[in-house]
């Protein structure tokens, strides 16, 4: 009796709406799961449509079209003697569901049963569907395509960046199989009226399989618990789970503690790459057993397919279950699954010198690696599928737009050592973006010229220091750099508005007011939007090439947060790589860069004062820096951002928390301060979030207003109850008494 199974479980780059290429990187992954043996493939959430489809899912055409990808599946000879699990939406009595659709095409076939229900009908014949993409039919006896399960998704996500409640509804009857009418399209094919809905396992010749999806992994009860304790020994989940800095670990523990606390083999599935969102969908694919992992894939990478495979002994489960006494109990108390009963084995009776995977160690990425990693994948995603000739980015010498190029020019490195390993879809798409057929990228810095644009933009008030580190990191990393002066725009504008009004503004440091000071800052940052986008569109057009270059942005999540930008000025881009990663979290990237990037010249930006440059220099120097603007330090708007959204704080809680959290560094009278000026300044440029640049979504304290954090965006900015609330606990903190609060700010 056979005991070893070859399981195989997939990370794949699909696109949301991309059906034929999601088909073809779905077919592509199944056949790499037979030439190394599996017998089971599991896929990503659903893989057919893409994840990210959002209101598309409320269109019959993405039903129809997931159904036709169905089809070409079920019809392909790649899907022969494997059992298929594959993610796609499904309307089930007029409501729609998230599925996985598990299927099997086998010679060896002979029936399929729930329950006691009879195998369906089936008779000999071509088959001819349309499914919109050439597909080879089998001529053989048609009852060898089943379908043996639609597995609907029983606990939903739906906080974050998840909606899912928006557009299906869960699974709730536990434990209950109905019958689902299949379209016919996969009549023809199947020879099926209906098909299992509903929760239940399968039971083949050798083994038990259930199957979770994503979310119900994290639930506080899932559904592994009791699928292990009614004798499932095969567990999957497919995932549509993205990138957060250091979520990893988190994703990496509960699969190890569900297969230590009820034994059992856990193979987990996962989207990777850009679906078209804010989101990086990291991959990290893996298989466990027993609380040990056999399988890794990686977090990032540029290949669109990516196939673990793992041979593993069901004897060790079973071993591994018998010692746990309190484990038997609870089984032998369990309500049973239906079961689907499929005449198919995982393993062969020849398999006695079939080599077993050895268990292996997970390794991490240290955030600032996840930073170098993530975001480059994100844009070279966003890149070859906007079809545009690469990046343009307002660099100032400061280090949030050198992170951004930093970002880009690791994305470079990872395009040349995807090529240098054989990558030939990434060969493809470098060769579509620079249109050149018979270019092969050697060097990074050589690619980064062809990709990215650097540009930096002097005022008045500009420092030479500033435009030394902005082109010496130009030269490092390779980009083609410009120079140009926007003070003649700057200053016709100015004068339009004398012109027509009489008046001249000044800035404070030449006698003017600060309403004056404000707008002369805010024309500068504005002038340099206006020629960014200029030269994103006419740069490659005065070299002689094709296309366009898809603006930077290079706003981090804590100015975002506190509103510290100029609403339209250079902040606002295409898309934005350290929208959503904190000052502190670029700093340590930085510091990586400079060692593993061989770039010097982010010593002297790490060393430099952040600053915006827009105010009049003192002698030739910097009088004006950000953190002095903003009344508070970097670090502390990351804790302000994180205890506002993830621990979910008002100005009060906040103060409480702060004040014995700072209690070494601030009287409590100051930490009130602190917090009523976080609060009033990010009260007051809230609206300002309505129009953030699309970011990588990386923190979980994004301002991000479209999306992630759903606020309003006018306040009452001087928070009185709020901040009375906090005064009168300053007072009794400090033994002054009660007093009369009011005229507090």
């Amino acid at each position: 009796m056979g005991r070893k199974v070859t399981l195989a479980t997939c990370a794949l780059n699909q696109w949301a709406l991309d059906f034929e290429g999601n088909l073809q990187r779905i077919l592509k992954s199944i056949e790499i799961a037979k030439s190394r043996g599996a017998r089971y493939r599991l896929g990503p959430e659903l893989e057919i449509c893409g994840y990210g489809c959002w209101d598309h899912y409320y269109e019959s055409d993405t039903l129809l079209h997931s159904f036709q990808v169905l089809a070409a599946l079920l019809a392909s000879p790649l899907t022969e003697d494997i059992i298929c699990d594959v993610g796609m939406p499904v309307m089930h009595r007029n409501v729609r569901y998230n599925c996985r659709v598990i299927f099997l095409n086998s010679l060896s076939l002979g029936s399929l049963e729930l329950c006691g229900w009879p195998p369906p009908g089936c008779r000999d014949g071509l088959i001819n569907i349309t499914s919109g993409v050439p597909v080879t039919f089998h001529s053989w006896d048609h009852s060898h395509w089943k379908i043996l399960l639609i597995r609907p998704k029983m606990a939903l996500a739906n906080e974050g960046n998840y909606r899912e409640l928006r557009w299906f509804s869960p699974w709730s009857r536990s434990r209950h199989v109905e019958e689902y009418f299949l379209p016919r399209m996969i009549q023809d094919l199947t020879k099926q009226e209906t098909v299992p809905f509903g929760d239940a396992v399968l039971a083949t010749r050798d083994t038990c399989i259930g199957s979770e999806i994503c979310e119900e992994l994290w639930t506080p009860h899932s559904p592994h618990v009791d699928m292990g304790l009614d004798g499932v020994e095969i567990f999957t989940n497919a995932s549509g789970s993205h990138h957060v800095l250091r979520k990893a670990h988190a994703r990496v523990d509960l699969v190890s503690m569900a297969t230590t606390k009820t034994g059992g083999i856990y193979l987990l599935a996962n989207q990777k790459g850009c679906d078209g969102d804010r989101l990086y969908y990291d991959g990290c694919a893996t298989i466990a057993m027993n609380g040990s992992f056999f399988a890794q894939g990686a977090q990032f990478s540029l290949d669109d397919v990516e196939v673990l495979t793992a041979t593993l002994d069901l004897e060790d489960v079973r071993s591994y279950r018998a010692e746990i006494s309190s484990r038997s109990l609870a089984a032998s108390r369990v309500d049973p699954f239906p079961r689907v009963k499929v005449d198919f084995a995982l393993s062969s009776r020849d398999d006695l010198l079939l080599p077993l995977s050895e268990p292996r160690q997970w390794k991490y990425h240290s955030p600032a690696e996840e930073i170098s990693l993530g975001p480059a994948c994100w844009l070279w995603d966003f890149l070859r599928r906007s079809q545009q000739g690469g990046f343009l980015l307002p660099l100032s010498g400061g280090l949030d737009s050198a992170a951004t190029a930093c970002i880009v020019f690791s994305m470079c490195h990872l395009v040349c050592e995807a090529v240098r390993d054989g990558n030939q879809q990434v060969l493809a798409d470098v060769r579509t973006i620079v249109d050149e057929t018979t270019y092969t990228p050697q060097y990074p810095q050589e690619l980064c010229r062809r990709l990215l644009t650097t540009c930096y933009m002097a005022s008045e008030n500009s420092s030479q220091d500033t435009c030394q580190r902005a082109r010496e990191l130009a030269q490092q990393i390779g980009s083609h750099h410009v120079g140009v002066s926007i003070e003649p725009a700057v200053k016709a504008i100015v004068g339009i508005f004398s012109l027509v009004t009489g008046k001249l503004p000044l800035f404070a440091a030449h006698g003017g007011s600060s309403r004056e000071n404000l707008a002369l800052q805010n024309v500068q940052a504005r002038v340099r939007m206006v020629l960014t986008y200029l030269f994103a569109q006419l740069s490659l057009w005065s070299r002689g090439a094709r296309g366009g270059l898809l603006v930077l942005g290079s706003a981090n999540v804590d100015e975002s947060l506190l509103g510290y930008l100029t609403k339209y000025d250079c902040s606002s881009a295409d898309i934005n790589p350290i929208g959503g990663i904190s000052k502190t979290d670029l700093r340590e990237f930085v510091l990586l860069c400079r060692e593993r990037l061989q770039l010097p010249a982010l010593a002297s930006i790490l060393a430099a004062p952040a600053t915006a440059e827009l105010e009049p220099l003192a002698d030739g120097r910097v009088a004006q820096t950000d953190e002095e603007d903003m009344g508070m330090t970097y670090s502390e708007l990351s804790v302000y951002g994180r205890l506002r959204k993830v621990a979910k704080m008002g100005p009060y809680s906040m103060f409480c928390r702060l004040v014995t959290l700072w209690r070494e560094r601030y009287s409590p009278r100051q930490v009130a301060e602190k917090v009523q000026r976080f609060f009033s300044k990010y009260s007051a440029n809230r609206h300002k979030m309505t129009t953030l640049t699309p970011a990588y979504h990386a923190e979980s304290y994004s301002p991000e207003d479209n999306r992630f954090d759903l606020r309003p965006f006018l306040y009452n900015t001087s928070w009185p109850w709020q901040f009375r609330c906090i005064q009168r606990e300053v007072q009794q903190l400090e033994g002054c008494g009660q007093q009369d609060l009011d005229g507090v700010d």
